[in-house]
């Protein structure tokens, strides 16, 4: 992992003169206040040192200060430094260089496309690796900003900005957002202040605390887990469809509406299949995908439907790897019981592994709870159940497995109630 590092070498100097503001503008644009950035900086333009470090930060806690203010929860795989609160760009205006094709005529302005070209465009730019700037022009004639990067995404024909994106899209409600959506916060008192978009790729998980943003930031396109909706003025971002997507009217519906049989099974290609994808890993089919997911339907794709459909109880027709309404609709709420673990198979001493703690806290429902009601009572520690165990953890699992725990002549936290690993393999021996 690298991690940036800026090294500050002026000391700020507060000034009310005109040049020490045009200074302080240009400051904003050069590096944020988190990352050691100063509000002024008077007499010397300040020098600014990126260096990496695998593991080791190099200066005076400038990057510490930024891990230190990013959202709790934030995925561990994600461990880039918050994007800048001010995003500087260009204005309105046509294509540059070789990627220009002149003025954009009225049939251009709402070019009609799909989610999945949106999201493939977008994709381009972050293999590219396509670096910021409000100046240059990617050789597909878009500026590289935010707003530059969404308007390539939309295929609009022309650099859009933060203050003019909106009209291509229908506002929608956060709940109704779909791969290809936009996330918009326009500043009107001071465009450069503050002003970001990014493009909604799809929910991290159920919880829908997160999502995969696709952006134009420094130094380069990413795409990153990112906290609903931004690390910064995240209740300003407003959520936008654009108006000349197809597959859904603009604002209408909802993103746990089935999209159709016919988005899925072999040939099928586009956006829902990597949604589906994205929701079943989140579900616990991780280990039947090698590589993706991706719009592309595969084996993978059915084999892990049909073991989310297995975990449900059904079988036959109803498990046949293919989601229907009932498949699309407990994987889009969250809802029903998680493909459970694979079976290890190896070990004398246990024939199921341990799924993780996380499956076992107040307020989960998962298959891995039943499992272990189920166990605890054929061990003769099921007392506390009133109704016999079920996916629900509730408090009389707790104590279940605190009085398991106890009979192994643990105490305090070892006996918390809580499994952990040596408590699943002794249950399951």
């Amino acid at each position: 992992m690298t991690v940036p590092v800026f090294e500050e070498y002026e000391p700020a100097i507060d000034c009310t003169c005109a040049g020490c503001a045009q200074q302080r503008r240009t400051a904003a644009r050069a590096v944020p206040v988190r990352y050691g950035g100063h509000p002024a900086a008077h007499g010397a333009r300040r020098a600014l040192v990126l260096a990496t470090a695998a593991g080791v930060v190099l200066s005076c806690g400038a990057a510490g200060a930024a891990a230190a203010g990013r959202t709790a929860g934030a995925p561990l795989a994600d461990q880039d430094p918050e994007p800048l609160p001010d995003t500087p760009q260009g204005e309105k205006g046509p294509l540059q260089g070789s990627g220009a094709s002149g003025p954009p005529s009225d049939s251009a302005v709402l070019r009609k496309t799909t989610r999945a070209e949106i999201i493939n465009r977008a994709k381009k730019w972050v293999d590219a690796k396509v670096p910021y700037s409000m100046e240059k022009h990617w050789s597909d004639g878009y500026r590289q900003d935010c707003s530059g990067y969404v308007s390539m995404a939309w295929n609009l024909g022309t650099n859009e900005w933060t203050g003019s994106l909106a009209s291509y899209g229908t506002r929608i409600a956060r709940a109704d957002l779909q791969p290809g959506d936009m996330l918009l916060f326009h500043n009107p008192a001071d465009p450069s202040k503050g002003s970001h978009v990014t493009i909604f790729g799809g929910w991290t998980d159920y919880t829908r605390t997160h999502y995969v943003a696709y952006e134009q930031a420094r130094p380069k396109t990413r795409k990153q887990s990112t906290p609903m909706a931004y690390w910064s003025n995240s209740d300003r971002y407003v959520a936008y469809r654009y108006k000349g997507v197809s597959g859904g009217s603009p604002g209408s519906g909802s993103d746990t509406a089935f999209p159709g049989a016919g988005q899925f099974g072999p040939g099928a290609n586009n956006a829902h299949v990597t949604r589906l994808g994205e929701m079943l890993i989140a579900r616990g089919g991780k280990r039947f995908y090698a590589v993706g997911p991706g719009p592309v339907w595969g084996e993978a794709d059915r084999r892990a439907t049909q073991a989310f459909q297995q975990a449900q109880g059904w079988k036959g027709a109803e498990a046949d790897g293919l989601p229907g309404p009932d498949t699309w609709r407990l994987l889009t709420t969250g809802t029903g019981r998680d493909i459970p673990a694979a079976v290890t198979g190896g070990s004398p001493n246990t024939s199921v592994a341990f799924p993780g703690r996380g499956y076992f806290q107040p307020g989960r429902s998962n298959s891995h709870v039943d499992r272990l009601g189920r166990q605890l009572v054929k061990k003769g520690y099921g007392k506390h159940y009133v109704s016999g165990p079920d996916p629900r953890w509730t408090e009389a699992d707790r104590r279940n497995v605190e009085a398991f725990q106890r009979a192994q002549g643990w105490r305090g936290g070892a006996a918390d109630g809580y499994p952990g690993p040596e408590t699943w393999r002794r249950l399951f021996a």
